[in-house]
């Protein structure tokens, strides 16, 4: 459980938050949005312990600045900014695997679940790492550890669509039994993966609430669009989620269930030349 009491944090006269109250339980997984500036980040800061703050910060009952190596034991940190480590991903992997007490073979497997063969970018410095494949590495690390919080600010937002429904799968075999806190600018791109809302707006908790969890993390859907006429650029955002067709009319293809919102969005955009959408989804329990 994490509990903040009357939480407040200030940078020179600038108050950042505002005497928060909040309690988090296992099996919760709460999207925190807001606009940028409105304490998201620094509320994680404080949970993580690497600021000094007004009020208290507990987790399991523990101060996580006072007990910071015990407590971030449970916790798989996702940031929104890659740290800039110069050092190998291979070194990178086992010092984490070495200081968390971790299977490093775990990371590895999850890095190429992901989609990126971890022969070709183990002796690469992390730093020289395109932002995706830093990603799909912090993400690996962060959940190849027996964390029961997963602290994630933006983690999809460099993912390609096909890992990004491998990262949901991943998740959905944590849900039940973890405490997961996404942040994001925008709750359309979190929204089928949380069962609880928490938007700040300058230091302010101005909405809890609990939204409905009816979306199957492991589900896919399969789409069929029709056009009405050649478009090169619908051709082109449609191919990135690889989707295919034979006459450039007619395009097939699936998508993540959690995908949904993110994909009808980009369909948005080309409105005019769409004719037709059909979208069927299927629960795939196997992964």
């Amino acid at each position: 459980m994490i509990k903040f009491v009357q939480l407040s944090k200030s940078f020179g006269k600038t108050r950042v938050l505002n005497e928060l109250d909040l309690s988090i339980n296992k099996g919760e997984r709460i999207a925190l949005v807001g606009s940028n500036g409105a304490g998201k980040t620094t509320l994680i800061r404080c949970l993580l312990g690497e600021y000094t703050y007004g009020g208290s910060v507990l987790i399991d009952g523990k101060v996580p600045r006072e007990f910071r190596t015990d407590v971030l034991k449970h916790i798989g940190f996702v940031p929104q900014i890659s740290p800039p480590l110069k050092i190998p991903v291979a070194q990178l992997v086992n010092y984490v695997a070495n200081l968390c007490d971790c299977d490093g073979q775990k990371i590895i497997d999850l890095i190429e679940e992901l989609g990126l063969r971890y022969q070709d970018i183990s002796h690469l410095p992390f730093v020289k790492l395109s932002g995706g494949q830093k990603q799909k590495v912090l993400i690996s690390i962060a959940l190849g550890r027996d964390a029961d919080i997963l602290i994630m600010d933006e983690p999809a937002a460099n993912l390609d669509p096909e890992a990004r429904g491998t990262f949901f799968k991943l998740l959905a075999k944590k849900m039940d039994n973890s405490i997961m806190l996404i942040s994001s600018h925008r709750l359309d791109e979190v929204a089928p993966l949380v069962n609880r809302v928490i938007e700040m707006d300058q230091g302010n908790i101005v909405l809890d609430d609990v939204v409905a969890d009816t979306v199957d993390l492991s589900s896919t859907l399969y789409c069929q669009l029709t056009i009405n006429r050649d478009d090169q650029a619908f051709s082109k955002a449609i191919s990135q989620w690889h989707f295919s067709s034979e006459d450039n009319h007619h395009w097939s293809g699936q998508i993540s269930g959690p995908d949904r919102l993110r994909f009808l969005g980009v369909l948005s955009r080309y409105a005019a030349v769409i004719s037709s959408i059909q979208m069927n989804e299927n629960h795939d329990k196997t992964t």
